[in-house]
């Protein structure tokens, strides 16, 4: 389930994001807490065997150990992998502090800045949350459909009715078999093309052409292409009135086979796996060298940043917390298609555009699609004359709680209000007049005045 808290942020206020810090469900410490818990025990378990198993020559060894680890982690490009990859710039000669002289004294690339420290998405998540995002508006609705579907497809008689909503259930068959195929909930609930006719998507006549196409490939597409042939037969029929509608329908169609083809593709070509490898070797390796590195060291020793002896690397554990939670972010949007809190509701979305209802009494429940194209066909208020008919100025009223609002003026624009300045004379305007200032054209336009 989608975790939603857009009504918690409606208004920016003191401490507003702060709130959302105590949601367990969706949240960082829910995806994090094994990995850090972890992290901290073989931290502890280290500075315990330091303390009280090492003999006094080892101590000295592993002292030495942890100032060559602390001293080479940074070596290790965390911040080049999570954070920005800052492009190179062209900087003029002279300009910036120890940058090389071109000796014809033309512009001259610098080399790329890399920060130790980044507080900005990094280029790996920000790749995985775009590609989050478009696979999102990839998902096949069927509103822009299944409104062309009522406005062409003709006929309140049953085989109309049954032309509208047989083309709406070949484009849910589409959108299930294709969710079913990138989807882990959506292949739990339809593991079998069986399941997929016992829902009612498709029937048993279907079934049998649907398994006699010989194609190795995936058939998302073939009620497609059922959808095209039964819109041509529509309108050799008359059911459709003309080309331009038939045109308009399959146009829609090819919109909506484009979204299910994208998802297809989506599934298949993923982020390179080497990029992946090396962000996740990145950071492992990282934290691997501070369970060493970042160890507190006995302060008699005298060895120089260890002056403090303390039990809980506060900062490292801050530090872990963001890197690591970075990786964990980009973990759980690079699939969206699971069963993760924040994955999208795919079965939800199956419910609410495509569930044909074949079974059990006529119009019971019928989702959104079947809805649309059946009983809402040709369903139209009596005409009458609006509210505000004979009205000069219409104006929607106000609640009480947004009264004030009526009293604030209309935007005209962002130099509405600005009062010009009067000018010196001189420079082609004239001295302000009685009746304010006022700017001359110049004499070719528009001669002087006699």
């Amino acid at each position: 389930m989608t975790v939603t808290y857009t009504a918690r942020v409606a208004n920016a206020r003191f401490g507003g994001f702060s709130q959302l810090l105590l949601l367990w469900r969706g949240s960082i410490y829910k995806l994090l807490w094994r990995e850090l818990v972890c992290f901290l025990g073989l931290y502890m378990a280290l500075s315990a065997a330091y303390r009280f198993v090492l003999t006094e020559g080892q101590k000295r060894y592993f002292e030495k150990l942890v100032i060559y680890c602390d001293q080479y982690a940074s070596l290790i490009p965390v911040s080049f992998v999570l954070g920005p990859h800052a492009p190179n710039r062209v900087i003029p000669c002279g300009q910036g502090d120890n940058l090389p002289m071109c000796p014809e004294h033309r512009p001259c690339v610098s080399t790329s800045i890399l920060t130790s420290q980044s507080h900005i998405p990094g280029f790996y998540v920000t790749l995985v949350v775009h590609r989050w995002w478009n696979q999102y508006l990839c998902m096949p609705l069927p509103d822009a459909l299944m409104c062309v579907v009522a406005g062409t497809v003709h006929g309140r008689d049953e085989r109309g009715r049954l032309y509208r909503r047989t083309l709406m259930r070949y484009a849910g068959l589409s959108a299930v078999l294709i969710l079913r195929s990138v989807s882990t909930a959506v292949f739990k609930r339809f593991p079998t093309i069986d399941h997929v006719v016992e829902a009612g998507f498709m029937t048993r006549e279907e079934r049998k052409k649907f398994e006699n196409l010989n194609s190795s490939y995936n058939k998302y597409w073939v009620p497609c292409v059922w959808f095209s042939n039964l819109a041509a037969q529509a309108r050799r029929e008359g059911r459709i009135r003309d080309n331009s509608a038939l045109k308009l329908l399959l146009e829609e169609l090819t919109v909506f086979r484009g979204k299910c083809g994208m998802l297809f593709h989506y599934d298949w070509i993923s982020v390179p796996l080497v990029y992946t490898q090396v962000v996740t070797i990145a950071v492992y390796s990282y934290f691997l060298a501070c369970l060493i590195g970042r160890q507190f060291l006995d302060p008699a020793q005298g060895y120089e940043g260890h002056n403090l002896d303390l039990c809980v690397p506060i900062f490292t554990l801050l530090q872990f917390f963001f890197y690591a939670g970075w990786l964990k972010v980009a973990e759980q949007l690079i699939n969206p298609f699971g069963e993760d809190d924040d994955d999208f509701e795919t079965n939800f979305l199956i419910d609410r555009n495509f569930q044909p209802i074949l079974r059990g009494p006529p119009r019971a429940r019928p989702q959104v699609s079947m809805l649309a194209v059946d009983e809402m066909y040709d369903d139209l208020a009596m005409l009458e004359k609006d509210l505000y008919w004979d009205a000069t100025e219409a104006r929607a009223p106000y609640t009480a709680a947004t009264a004030f609002l009526r009293q604030q003026p209309s935007f005209q624009g962002s130099t509405f209000d600005i009062t010009p300045r009067a000018t010196r004379p001189g420079r082609n305007h004239e001295s302000p007049g009685p009746h304010g200032p006022h700017v001359t054209r110049p004499a070719h336009l528009c001669p002087r005045p006699t």
